[in-house]
């Protein structure tokens, strides 16, 4: 036993508009796991950056990817289990966020882009132009086999995915009593 409190990071990856928020929400409100938004960790400058629907570069992501790791190191030394919405596109981008708690498992929205493009349409983003979608999907790499993580079809709907996520990577579904307000 090395003392160490026992937690899970679970990221929610893929494209803008693939639903990882929603998805990352519903694992959230089923298991109880801390859930964070990676896009509230970006700095002023990378969000004027994107909202000019300029692409970020590498060099804009580290310090990003450095917070973000950061926030679920810190949840893990509190024993507190995560779920992150972060599109994580990169291997080299999960591999940071691997630096932070001892172990990160990856939820992979994947699909047509075709059907993201029509919901990034019909949605609203602060800062995330629909422009951008074309420079993510060649970004874009898929989880390799030695990562840890599974691959759902984004197609499916959200409670299907929330479902299919919590099930294929064996999380404790949280018991919610009769009086307590539903999510």
């Amino acid at each position: 036993m090395t003392g160490e409190p026992s937690t899970r990071h679970i990221v929610v990856m893929g494209v803008s508009g693939a639903g990882k928020t929603t998805v990352a929400h519903g694992i959230a409100a089923s298991t109880g796991l801390s859930f964070a938004e990676a896009d509230e960790f970006h700095s002023e400058a990378n969000v004027a950056r994107m909202r000019a629907g300029v692409p970020l570069d590498d060099e804009a992501r580290w310090p990003w990817l450095r917070a973000l790791a950061d926030w679920m190191a810190s949840r893990h030394r509190e024993g507190v289990s995560t779920v992150l919405a972060c599109s994580a596109l990169k291997r080299s981008y999960r591999d940071v966020l691997r630096q932070g708690p001892p172990s990160v498992e990856f939820v992979h929205l994947d699909g047509p882009t075709e059907v993201i493009r029509q919901r990034m349409s019909i949605r609203t983003h602060r800062y995330m132009p629909a422009s951008l979608l074309d420079s993510q999907t060649a970004t874009l790499e898929r989880l390799w086999p030695d990562e840890q993580g599974v691959v759902l079809d984004l197609q499916l709907s959200s409670d299907e995915l929330v479902t299919a996520a919590v099930e294929q990577l064996g999380l404790p579904v949280r018991q919610v009593s009769a009086t307590e307000p539903h999510p």
